[in-house]
């Protein structure tokens, strides 16, 4: 009974001056973890309806690849998706549910990540909280879209790379969870910017020290996108490749006028 006052308590002032012992970073953070879990669970509730459209959604780039090849080399299943175990079924419902609930809590999230590290900030970084959230939650929206338009490429690539006489049988747990890191992959690679932008906000870095380091950046780039793409094929990788290297040049630009 008495977690939900804890966890909705407003912040003391030795809090927002970033004076706390060790313990009470602690306290601090089990208090966020909390409210971080609650904000999924609630999220998760309001996605169970919407697993139905989700999983149409997710398995159209499947059926309009599938409906590509000729009779003979489509799956015996069409384009409907397998499970081989009892719990499969289940578990990969479960699952679609909580990855949507992580998704629709994003802002809260995020809120919470600030609200912890706020108290190590000057004031001028703790007013950038709204622009910080509103900012990372756009552009991991847009990362998850934009993986989700390169899906027919990388799956083009990647299912018919064996080529005639081979039909495909996948499973609906691999093709969810491939759907999911790829999705993340680029949602968590969107948010590249904002956190250039943050480092350059706290003086960690400059925009002079960004743009000698532009060689390194745009090589570092292309490894980061080979490793963390799932699909590893080239589509996959160029189209998460090249957006970095705009954002990199993107926060340059914003860092000159933050700075003027």
């Amino acid at each position: 009974m008495t977690v939900i006052p804890k966890v909705l308590r407003r912040r003391t002032p030795e809090e927002r001056t970033g004076t706390m012992t060790v313990m009470e970073h602690l306290e601090e953070l089990r208090h966020r973890l909390i409210v971080c879990t609650i904000a999924v669970a609630v999220g998760a509730i309001i996605a169970w309806p919407l697993y139905g459209p989700f999983r149409d959604l997710i398995q159209h780039p499947y059926c309009s690849y599938v409906h590509t090849l000729p009779r003979t080399n489509r799956p015996p299943a069409g384009c409907n998706l397998v499970f081989t175990g009892l719990l499969d079924a289940m578990l990969v419902k479960l699952k679609i549910v909580l990855y949507l609930g992580v998704a629709f809590s994003l802002p809260v999230l995020l809120y919470q990540l600030w609200a912890f590290i706020v108290p190590g900030l000057h004031d001028r970084e703790r007013k950038m909280v709204i622009p910080f959230i509103a900012s990372s939650t756009v552009l991991f929206a847009a990362g998850a879209v934009f993986a989700y338009l390169l899906l027919p490429r990388g799956l083009n690539f990647l299912l018919g790379f064996a080529g005639s006489g081979v039909v495909p049988l996948i499973s609906f747990d691999h093709y969810v969870a491939f759907v999911v890191l790829l999705s993340i992959a680029f949602g968590v690679s969107f948010e590249y910017p904002v956190l250039l932008i943050f480092l350059l906000l706290v003086g960690v870095l400059t925009t002079s020290q960004l743009r000698k380091a532009r060689r390194f950046a745009i090589l570092g780039a292309a490894v980061f996108a080979a490793v963390i793409t799932p699909s590893s094929d080239i589509y996959t990788m160029l189209g998460l490749w090249i957006p970095m290297v705009l954002f990199y040049e993107a926060a340059i630009i914003v860092g000159r006028l933050l700075k003027r």
